[in-house]
C-alpha cells in the first residue's frame, strides 16, 4: 500500500519504519523537505536531526504535505495536535478526499506548563475537528494511547497482551486500519463505535501522563479485562 506518514518526529519515524518494513511504499510528509533534511541539532524533545533517521532508512520518502498524500491510498497524522489541523490543510482536501487518515495526534495544549491539558476536550475531540474539515475524507482514531515504540510493537508491553482502539464513522476504513494494527501486532483491537467516540479515547492522555511520570516510562499501555 502506497502510504504518507505525516510528521517528522519520533511518532513519524516510528510508524513510517515500521510500515516500509512491512513492505509498503512510505514517503514522510514535511512543511519544508529541505529544511527538515537541512537541520543538524536535536528538536526541542531531545529528538536527533531527521537526517540521521533518514540516512538509515532511505527506502522512505520525503515530500512536502501535499506531494506526500496526493500519492498516497492512505495517510497517517503523527503531526504535533496542535498543528494537526493546519498540516493537513497545507496536504490539500483535494489529495485527502476518499481517503482514510489515520489519525494518531493527540491534542495537547502547553499553554499552560506541564503537564499539558487537552484542547479541544469533553465536547469536541481532534479527531472529529479533522472529520469536520475534511469532510470527503475517512477518519479513524487510533493508536494515541500508547507511546511510538509500544504502537508498532505491542511485544514490548506483557507480551502484546493489552488494547488498542479504533474510532471512526466509516466501517470499511476502520476495517483497513484495523489490518494496519494487526499487521504491527495487535490482537485485542475495541471498535469503540463513531467518530464521537474520538473523544474518550484522546481523554486517555491525561491519566497516560500522570502514569508516565509515576513510572519514569512510556512502555506501558492499558489492558481492558473482560
Amino acid at each position: 500500500m502506497k502510504i504518507a506518514v505525516l510528521g517528522t518526529g519520533m511518532v513519524g519515524r516510528t510508524i513510517a519504519g515500521a510500515l516500509a518494513g512491512l513492505g509498503h511504499d512510505v514517503v514522510i510528509g514535511t512543511r519544508d523537505p529541505q529544511a527538515t533534511l537541512a537541520r543538524t541539532e536535536p528538536d526541542m524533545m531531545g529528538t536527533p536531526p531527521f537526517a540521521q533517521w533518514h540516512a538509515a532508512n532511505s527506502g522512505v520518502g520525503v515530500a512536502a504535505f501535499a506531494d506526500a498524500a496526493a500519492g498516497a491510498e492512505l495517510v497517517v497524522n503523527a503531526t504535533n495536535g496542535g498543528g494537526s489541523l493546519a498540516a493537513l490543510t497545507a496536504a490539500g482536501s483535494g489529495n485527502l478526499a476518499g481517503k482514510v487518515i489515520m489519525d494518531i495526534a493527540n491534542p495537547l495544549d502547553f499553554s499552560q506548563g506541564m503537564p499539558p491539558s487537552l484542547n479541544p476536550v469533553n465536547t469536541d475531540s481532534l479527531g472529529e475537528q479533522i472529520q469536520r474539515t475534511f469532510p470527503e475524507a475517512k477518519v479513524v482514531k487510533t493508536l494515541n494511547t500508547m507511546t511510538a515504540s509500544v504502537m508498532v510493537d505491542p511485544s514490548r508491553v506483557a507480551g502484546g497482551e493489552h488494547s488498542v482502539f479504533v474510532s471512526g464513522n466509516d466501517a470499511d476504513a476502520k476495517a483497513a486500519v484495523t489490518g494496519i494494527l494487526k499487521s504491527f501486532g495487535h490482537r485485542d483491537v475495541i471498535d469503540l463505535g463513531d467518530i464521537t467516540s474520538a473523544r474518550g479515547a484522546e481523554m486517555i492522555l491525561p491519566i497516560w501522563l500522570r502514569i508516565w511520570g509515576a513510572l519514569g516510562t512510556g512502555e506501558f499501555n492499558f489492558k481492558i479485562a473482560r
